[in-house]
């Protein structure tokens, strides 16, 4: 019987097959096997699917290179997450440049009931390693089960990475390279004590250098597995703001600290409070009242708190009527304007398109219809 990973990390592996366009071939020809064994005639028929792609699709040198690839992920007990897997982590899933397949070392749950992504400048202040410390250390005793994502770089990721392990915290690093190096490889004891509750992930084969670009690339995933992405010290432009910015477009809630005006590593997160792409927080406890995890729990007062807060229907009408007088407008800026939590207003701007009367635009935008 073929090992259908040899087919699905061959498929990650032609040049110019990026995640959007091996879905929509999964999509027209069920698995990746099934790619393969195409003929050039079947292939062409495909829309973006050129002669130079048709040709590099038929590389008997992909599927060797994919052999490699799955004999190191054996002899190095490295999980391969597939998007058709159903373990496969569903907030992910839900991101439309999700990757068709990644490699995980480590043992945790990646479809947590809470994931935090926590990302911010290379350059740490200890205002920024502060905040970082305390809110794990408020977090920990609540949500022992709270995984905390980023990316092992300097400053900020590997400040959040050793807190979570020192408050017991499952953690998990998104790498821009191949898992058969860390880089930094300051970071590597870090990395070794992640194994233990958490891990390293990447969607890079090994044999990738940690290049610039790849860095960026990795950032849709630091965004995609959470429910919620942190910025928690950054300058005007940084690699944290593009990750803010595709949270932002999955539709998922960001979250800033403060700073004082006049602080270089505090410029980029008063700009996204300024602009309503992220909530002010301060600290741990109100991120769990921005996030509704302590309405999520079990609460007699619940029911009556909500029928006060939101009589039945009212919501939805303050909604179509600002959005009226306002035009389109963004999640955050329609949840900061009604005072209602991200959480809260997701399922009524659904309730909202089903029956007509808004529609949802790209990048987390709402208009009427």
């Amino acid at each position: 019987m073929t090992d259908q990973r040899l087919y699905q990390i061959g498929l990650t592996m032609v040049e110019g097959v990026g995640d959007i366009l091996a879905r929509q071939l999964l999509e027209t020809f069920g698995d990746a096997e099934s790619i393969f064994h195409l003929s050039r005639a079947a292939l062409a028929k495909v829309p973006g699917i050129g002669s130079t792609l048709i040709a590099r699709l038929q590389d008997p040198e992909v599927l060797r290179r994919a052999e490699k690839e799955l004999r190191f992920i054996e002899d190095n007990r490295i999980y391969l997450y597939y998007i058709g897997d159903p373990n496969y982590p569903a907030r992910l899933r839900e991101c439309a440049d999700a990757p068709v397949l990644f490699y995980f070392k480590g043992e945790t749950d990646l479809n947590a009931a809470h994931v935090l992504s926590i990302v911010g400048t290379r350059h740490a202040t200890p205002y920024g390693m502060e905040q970082t410390e305390r809110l794990l250390a408020e977090l920990a005793p609540r949500y022992p089960d709270l995984l905390v994502v980023s990316g092992l770089a300097y400053g900020i990721d590997i400040c959040a990475h050793r807190a979570a392990v020192r408050q017991g915290l499952p953690t998990v690093a998104v790498l821009a390279h191949g898992l058969d190096r860390i880089y930094p490889a300051i970071h590597r004891q870090t990395a070794v004590e992640m194994l233990k509750r958490g891990g390293l992930l990447t969607d890079f084969p090994t044999g990738t250098n940690p290049d610039r670009p790849n860095f960026v690339r990795r950032n849709r995933i630091v965004a995609g597995l959470a429910e919620a992405t942190l910025v928690v010290e950054s300058a005007e432009k940084g690699g944290s703001l593009i990750t803010a910015d595709l949270a932002c477009s999955y539709g998922r809630e960001v979250f800033a600290f403060p700073g004082r005006v006049n602080d270089r590593y505090s410029a980029g997160c008063n700009s996204l409070i300024r602009q309503n792409k992220a909530a002010l927080i301060t600290d741990a406890a109100s991120l769990v009242e921005a996030l509704r995890w302590d309405v999520r729990e079990p609460s007699r007062s619940l029911p009556q708190q909500t029928q006060l807060l939101f009589p039945e229907g009212e919501e939805n009408g303050r909604i179509l009527h600002w959005l009226g007088q306002h035009g389109k407008a963004h999640i955050n800026e329609i949840a900061l304007a009604m005072d209602i939590p991200v959480s809260q207003l997701a399922p009524l701007l659904f309730e909202l398109e089903m029956n007509g009367q808004i529609k949802s635009l790209p990048g987390g935008m709402y208009q009427l219809v």
